[in-house]
Formats: C-alpha cells, structure tokens, sequence
C-alpha cells in the first residue's frame, strides 16, 4: 500500500475521533472516508488496535518533528527554548492525542494503547513500527531535553556545561507540561519560560 493511502486512513481516524468516542468509531466508515476497502485497512493495520496505535505514533512523531522545528530555528538559545515550550502548549491544547501522550491522562473518548510493545506479524514496516514501544510522558520528556542539548550545546561544549544545559532544557519541557494541564494567564508560556530561563546561569 502506499505511504500516501496510510495517511488518508489515519486522517481518516483522526478526524472520526474530533466527532465520536473511539470506542464508537467504526472501521467500516474509517475505510469508506479514505476510499478503500475495510480489508485494505485490516491489511494495512491488522486491527482497530493497530489503528490505534499507528494513529498514536503518527502524532507523536509529528509532535517531535515541531519540536525539531523550534530548537533549529534563528534566534539564540533562550529564543528557541522558548518557541519549543510554546509548540508544546499550543499542540497539546489543538490535538487530544499529544495531551493524552504528554500528560498520561487518556480520557475515555480516546483510544489507549498500551505503551510497551505488542507482538507484531505486520509486513508493513510503518506499522511494526506503530507497534512497538510508545512513548510516555518521561519518554518525551527525556526526548525533548536530549535534542535540545544536543541542538544548543554545539561542538567543543564543557561535560559541566552540558549537564547545567541539561538541567534547563529540562525545566522547561516540564514548565510547558505545567502550562498544558493549568494554561498560564497573561503572558503565557513564553513568559514564564523567559522568566525561569533568566534565572539559569547557563543563558
């Protein structure tokens, strides 16, 4: 199957997802909005749990692929911190799956796969990858901070440095996971992350 047809059915999910609980969205209309047959969608994903967790993992990576975004953009480090903090709030409040994946906290209306690997018969690489391990909140956590060190840290950095970096690029992921469960008032995100980032010595 092509890539492209993978990604009208997950679309497809997603957006039956926005109007109805998982537990009601049904793989008969899932495959009837992306134009194929439900066996097509059964080939592709072997179950409505393997839909589930491709769907997961889409939106996990395009999560990622933000954050990637903000911590290579212009501006000095502080700058990109910042705008990872705010990527973070903003797709977390515009897109239940990351919030689910970033807080730990599925509601009922959404699916939620177990995050350790299930077993895997798929012949489609894509979805033997769906189906091992999904990250957890700590996982993302750990993730963001990694990238960020070693986007901002640049060659020749001091191992001290480098922890004290760590250090910071930490506090902020954790501060924007504050902000997606109790959204900041005036100011927002990038205020409070200016704020706390004044106070490192590392900036």
């Amino acid at each position: 199957m092509m890539p492209a047809a993978r990604e009208s059915l997950l679309d497809a999910a997603y957006a039956a997802l926005a109007r109805r609980p998982w537990s009601a969205v049904r793989m008969v209309d899932v495959a009837a909005a992306a134009g194929v047959s439900r066996q097509t969608l059964y080939n592709e994903f072997g179950s409505k749990e393997g839909l589930a967790r491709a769907l997961v993992r889409r939106e996990a990576d395009g999560y990622l692929v933000g954050v990637e975004r903000a911590l290579t953009a212009n501006g000095d480090a502080r700058e990109r911190l910042t705008a990872t903090a705010e990527w973070t709030a903003s797709t977390a409040r515009e897109n239940a799956l990351v919030r689910a994946m970033l807080t730990g906290c599925w509601s009922e209306r959404l699916p939620s796969p177990t995050l350790s690997a299930v077993p895997s018969s798929s012949a489609v690489p894509a979805q033997r990858r769906a189906d091992g391990p999904l990250p957890s909140p700590g996982d993302f956590v750990a993730l963001v901070r990694d990238r960020a060190v070693t986007v901002l840290s640049g060659p020749g950095a001091l191992k001290s440095d480098t922890a004290e970096l760590a250090r910071s690029c930490e506090l902020v992921v954790r501060l924007a996971l504050s902000c997606v469960a109790a959204p900041p008032g005036e100011g927002g995100v990038a205020d409070l992350v200016r704020g706390a980032l004044q106070r490192q010595l590392v900036f």
